[in-house]
């Protein structure tokens, strides 16, 4: 069964982890995959979807497509699923906007796939007002790789950790008030930072890591509280906790806003906490911060909610998917 993977940038996180880390699964279910980057020009588009017909089946990452690019691939795939995990359909930066040439792409591309598969609930019941056949399939981790000692470092700190990028660090900048407040009440608490931008906060240490791939896990294995703060907005509720689901792996409990998956994945008092207000920001970090067995206590319940988003359980669903979908070549 041969398989053309279609993405517009297969260096993104989200490439990684809703692709990527199920290439080898697929090959070894018979899946031969070939993953190819979308031409910007046009006519080297549509000699690519020419090449669809050598196919059992075209999967399109997130891309939405113009009438003329879902014209071909229409014409010459035999079969084709669309995957995405985030709100495509609303500008990050005007959610609150109807954009119609987001909205209109969006409703072409769902029309035209045999199968969607949505990062989430969210994110399904839209995709479903143009195309019945939707499945859910979350985002999955491999959590081996978070399995590591946790380094004794002896310094008396605790770490708050935030890990993210550019785009997103207007959702922790939101909360740099209750940090602030953090830190004047507590002189043993460190934010550590992981990401390719970072911000300075007057009364708390930060700690600033560029990410790595190499070196994520091991940054976040050896922090104590995970944070994932979200402005809520018709963007921000179709995000799939991938956030929340590294701090579990790690072994951490998070406090999160209660926004779109975040709501679910954090069971508030039981793998962490939920904090809308600044208050509630600062007084849930702050009961964690001292409360060492109650730290312990929620990273227990955290990793043994993070297993079902395995990747060894992720892939199977997939593989069964896409197989269910291309049928008999």
């Amino acid at each position: 069964m041969k398989l053309l993977i279609l993405s517009n940038n297969s260096d993104r996180a989200g490439f990684r982890q809703r692709i990527y880390i199920h290439m080898e699964h697929l090959r070894a279910n018979d899946i031969a995959c070939e993953v190819v980057q979308l031409p910007l020009n046009f006519l080297s588009r549509r000699r690519l979807f020419k090449r669809a017909m050598n196919y059992d089946g075209v999967f399109l990452h997130k891309k939405t497509l113009n009438p003329f690019d879902s014209y071909y691939l229409k014409k010459y795939a035999r079969k084709i699923i669309y995957d995405f995990d985030d709100a495509i359909m609303f500008d990050n930066k005007r959610p609150e906007k109807t954009h119609s040439k987001r909205q209109s792409s969006f409703r072409r591309t769902v029309r035209l796939a045999d199968l969607v598969i949505a990062g989430n609930v969210y994110l399904a019941g839209h995709a479903k007002l143009f195309n019945p056949a939707v499945e859910i399939l979350p985002t999955g981790l491999d959590i081996t790789a978070y399995q590591l000692q946790k380094p004794a470092l002896n310094d008396g700190k605790i770490r708050l950790v935030w890990i993210g990028s550019r785009p997103t660090m207007p959702n922790l900048k939101q909360i740099a008030p209750a940090l602030e407040e953090i830190g004047m009440r507590f002189d043993n608490v460190v934010l550590r930072l992981i990401s390719d931008e970072f911000l300075d906060l007057r009364n708390m240490k930060v700690e600033k890591y560029l990410w790595t791939q190499q070196d994520e896990a091991a940054n976040l294995v050896s922090c104590d509280i995970g944070l994932a703060p979200l402005i809520d907005n018709a963007f921000t509720k179709g995000k799939c906790g991938f956030k929340v689901l590294q701090y579990a792996a790690a072994g951490l409990p998070a406090v999160a806003s209660p926004v779109g998956v975040n709501a679910e994945l954090v069971r508030d008092g039981i793998n962490g906490y939920h904090a809308v207000s600044a208050r509630d920001w600062v007084e849930k970090i702050s009961s964690l911060v001292k409360n060492a067995p109650l730290r312990e206590q929620m990273a227990r319940s955290a990793r043994q909610m993070v297993r079902s988003f395995d990747v060894s359980i992720i892939s199977k669903r997939l593989v069964g998917l896409i197989k269910n979908t291309l049928g008999n070549p």
